[in-house]
């Protein structure tokens, strides 16, 4: 992973500022032990979604300035399960806005495993991997604290938005739809 995955809200729900896509591309995110995984699921016609997003302080593809840099970066992947939730179906990839999808089996397997990466000129996207990574702790949409939620819900993140907040999480599934 070339920036680390923080947390996008402070203790008491409030949401951080990012941080200005200059210097280092990773400058700044090296708080390891701060990282997070939001989640949110739904039972949809064709079985169960799984979103899992992680939210980046900055997306920057080069040191010093990079064309198209911004701060804030949110990406996620939708796993699908079969509606037993025994079967997973396959899964789909965020990057610049559309969902690269995997039917069957994922890398990983029952755990798959995601990497968050660049090409110039574009920047950050996920894609499935059997890259080694790390695991962070999950922050269910449905069980936050409904000031956590307000947070993500109503803070313009600027070009990133939560992939997960209401209106975003539906449109997202229907994009990231393996059929």
């Amino acid at each position: 992973m070339l920036f680390q995955t923080l947390s996008s809200l402070a203790f008491a729900a409030t949401a951080l500022g990012g941080l200005k896509p200059s210097g280092s591309q990773t400058g700044g995110c090296d708080e390891t032990d701060k990282g997070q995984t939001y989640a949110r699921a739904t039972k949809t016609n064709t079985g169960v979604a799984i979103m899992y997003s992680w939210y980046m302080a900055k997306d920057q593809t080069l040191d010093d300035v990079s064309p198209g840099s911004h701060r804030h970066d949110f990406e996620n992947v939708v796993i699908w399960l079969s509606n037993d939730t025994t079967t997973v179906l396959g899964g789909a990839a965020s990057g610049h806005g559309e969902y690269k999808k995997t039917k069957g089996t994922l890398p990983g397997g029952d755990s798959p495993t995601v990497e968050y990466f660049a090409t110039f000129p574009t920047n950050h996207e996920l894609q499935f991997s059997l890259a080694e990574g790390s695991t962070y702790p999950v922050s269910d949409w449905d069980a936050m604290p409904e000031a956590a939620r307000k947070a993500l819900q109503d803070t313009d993140f600027g070009k990133a938005s939560p992939p997960f907040k209401d209106g975003s999480f539906e449109e997202n599934l229907g994009e990231a739809a393996l059929d």
